[in-house]
């Protein structure tokens, strides 16, 4: 399987983590990038600055044609036949999931090897879409990562056993225990009024993730829409990352 494309935000200082950030349904990780990079807490500094030992990558999904528009081609980590009900012909999304967690899984892989076969120094975060495809890559992973951190996101295929879900995407070398979902720490964000992704599918995330056995941190917002809260959700992030990753003190 090809690699897929990437962008990204080098580290300042020395490269001691990598968090890797998956962009939504429609975007580019270029935009995402330089959208990421306006993101500000409330002492205006970005994450790149808040972490300047962090290499930030950004993967290009694949250009994929909807079933439910013929004819159009459209950035996106899977089709989708409502994006209100991922249950509606939910079978749709198999094929380009399945083919998206195996290219996440390589990316992941070569992150883990730049710094040494240190798992715990990876993190997966994705926004929307990407969130959504961040949860399955961590469900489908052989060991733990540094972290998954998910916004504005949902869960497909949710009401099933972890076993359940795993056998829907079937791929290699996914362990039968639930080890590598309960060892990595998750940190799931969404704001009540956003119009694309409704907070019961935050909520559907969050509580999906639990009942696996994962330790998950819910942050609620009452404003922001489909987006990062700023610049609470940024204080909230560094804080979590700072504690749950970094293990600083």
């Amino acid at each position: 399987m090809a690699m897929l494309s990437i962008f990204t935000i080098p580290p300042t200082a020395g490269h001691e983590n990598t968090i890797i950030f998956l962009h939504g349904r429609g975007d580019t990780a270029r935009n995402f990038m330089h959208s990421f990079k306006e993101w500000r807490d409330s002492e205006l500094l970005s994450l790149p600055e808040l972490f300047p030992s962090v290499r930030w990558v950004f993967p290009q999904s694949e250009l994929r044609s909807p079933v439910r528009f013929p004819g159009a081609r459209m950035s996106q980590w899977f089709d989708t036949w409502d994006i209100a009900n991922l249950h509606e012909k939910e079978e749709l999304q198999i094929e380009g999931l399945k083919e998206s967690v195996a290219s996440i899984r390589l990316l992941v892989d070569r992150e883990v090897a730049s710094l040494g076969g240190q798992r715990e120094k990876v993190v997966l975060a994705g926004l929307s879409q990407g969130g959504a495809t961040a949860v399955h890559t961590v469900l489908n992973v052989a060991k733990g990562l540094g972290g998954l951190m998910v916004f504005s996101g949902r869960m497909p295929f949710s009401g099933r056993t972890l076993a359940k879900m795993r056998s829907i995407l079937d791929l290699a070398e996914v362990p039968e225990d639930d080890s590598a979902v309960r060892t990595t720490p998750v940190l799931v964000q969404h704001c009540t009024d956003d119009p694309l992704s409704r907070v019961q599918n935050g909520r559907e995330v969050r509580d999906s993730l639990s009942s696996f056995g994962a330790q998950v941190e819910w942050r609620e917002y009452p404003t922001g829409g489909h987006w990062f809260h700023s610049p609470h959700g940024i204080q909230d992030a560094a804080a979590w990352l700072r504690a749950r990753v970094f293990n600083e003190n």
